[in-house]
């Protein structure tokens, strides 16, 4: 079969023609993607935006949202030092820095038995999770890890003795270990020369600790004008609930009389 030069020219210009359909078709579908908002596998789904009112310790903290709700976030897959922990002040310090009073995105992934969100933090672009983590201000919390890559990240703040690994390997315990050994009082004795004695199984109105020669037990009290001691008052905020003494939720009672007031 021969075919003729005139023959030749129009398939080629049918061909030519079904090329443009095709870009046409595609562009079309890039326009229908950007039109009903996929977003790219690439980012992360974004649960919604809020801005920091409060930082409780290294890994929770209180945040606005776009409806003036207030929500209570523990941040997912580390565990900072505790509150009473060698190093814990200074992740609370180190978390703040990086949110305090800045606009943040929160990728909600759970909800935890205190009803807590919990969720990976963005703030001016950065992971503040990974951040916390990488600064030596946080472990990877192993029991609940999804992302295995934070692994390493700690172990490189590990390795250049950054934040809490600066510290001794008797004062780095692990929080979870930590909150274990205080629940089952297997000997972590405060340093204040205090000694807990408490029966998990005894209602709370007869729990008593013994300091010193102090010896304490809930009995009604409310007030800071009624505590005889800054240990008095610890006790009945952390042991009988009395949540009054802690006017501005900072885990400290008693300001005036324990000497934190600042």
């Amino acid at each position: 079969m021969q075919i003729t030069t005139n023959t030749l020219i129009l398939l080629l210009a049918l061909a030519s023609l079904a090329g443009s359909a095709c870009d046409q078709i595609g562009g079309l579908a890039q326009k229908t993607t950007d039109v009903i908002g996929i977003t790219p596998r690439s980012e992360p789904a974004v649960t919604f935006r809020a801005r920091v009112v409060g930082v409780t310790d290294g890994d929770t903290l209180t945040v606005l949202d776009e409806g003036n709700q207030q929500h209570t976030i523990r941040l997912a897959e580390i565990d900072a030092p505790e509150r009473g922990q060698p190093w814990g002040a200074r992740a609370k310090q180190t978390l703040s820095s990086l949110v305090f009073g800045k606009a943040v995105s929160l990728q909600q992934t759970d909800t935890d038995r205190y009803d807590r969100i919990v969720a990976r933090v963005f703030a001016d672009g950065e992971d503040v999770n990974r951040a916390m983590v990488g600064q030596g201000a946080a472990w990877a919390y192993r029991r609940y890890l999804n992302d295995q890559t934070l692994i390493a990240v700690e172990a490189r703040a590990r390795q250049d003795r950054l934040g809490l690994w600066s510290l001794s390997d008797t004062e780095t315990v692990e929080p979870w270990e930590w909150r274990k050994g205080k629940r089952e009082g297997d000997g972590n004795i405060p340093t204040d020369g205090s000694r807990e004695v408490r029966s998990l199984l005894a209602p709370r109105q007869s729990i008593v600790i013994e300091r010193a020669n102090e010896s304490f037990s809930c009995s009604g009290k409310r007030y800071c004008r009624q505590m005889s001691s800054c240990a008095e008052a610890h006790f009945y905020l952390t042991q009988c609930g009395v949540a009054s003494l802690d006017g501005n939720s900072d885990g400290e009672p008693c300001e005036m009389l324990c000497g934190t007031a600042h």
